[in-house]
């Protein structure tokens, strides 16, 4: 038996971001990729990166929380029979994931993968509102990239906050 081959992806990239170190777009369609894995033979993503203040409103508009976060997962509306391959928008702060990847002392690469895979989880239909969803969405995370030779981002930020304490 073949093994299916992975998906054709499209990726819509805007970079509304300054001052930022925003990693090759051939690297933000791999980690993409990655995520979507074998669940779909198209993929059409609109990624936007974004500075603080477009994150704050953003997240203020639809999530009624106006404050910065890492990434916004907006999944496309369309009628299932239509069979598109748009999977919707994601939004990612670079000054936020910039931060946090220093804040919990992880390769900059390494939480952008994390971000963009959580990001696409989410466009897929994954969430993490009840404590049994985030752990099968976090198990997911954690074995995506262990496929990209990255740690598990949760022992990481465990290990940082320990510190921290310490």
């Amino acid at each position: 038996m073949r093994a299916r081959a992975a998906a054709k992806l499209r990726l819509d990239l805007q970079d509304a971001s300054s001052g930022c170190e925003i990693p090759a777009q051939s690297l933000l369609k791999l980690w993409v990729r990655a995520a979507i894995g074998t669940q779909r033979r198209q993929a059409e993503i609109s990624l936007r990166i974004v500075d603080e203040a477009e994150m704050i409103e953003l997240n203020g508009r639809y999530r009624d929380k106006p404050q910065p976060t890492n990434v916004l997962s907006f999944p496309a509306d369309l009628p299932p029979e239509l069979k598109l391959p748009h999977l919707g928008d994601i939004v990612a702060c670079a000054a936020v994931i910039e931060r946090e990847a220093r804040e919990q002392h992880k390769a900059l690469d390494d939480h952008w993968a994390h971000m963009l895979i959580h990001g696409t989880l989410h466009l897929l239909g994954f969430d993490h509102i009840e404590p049994s969803e985030a752990e099968v969405m976090e198990g997911l995370e954690i074995d995506i990239l262990k496929t990209l030779n990255i740690a598990n981002p949760y022992l990481a930020a465990e290990t940082a906050a320990q510190t921290r304490t310490a």
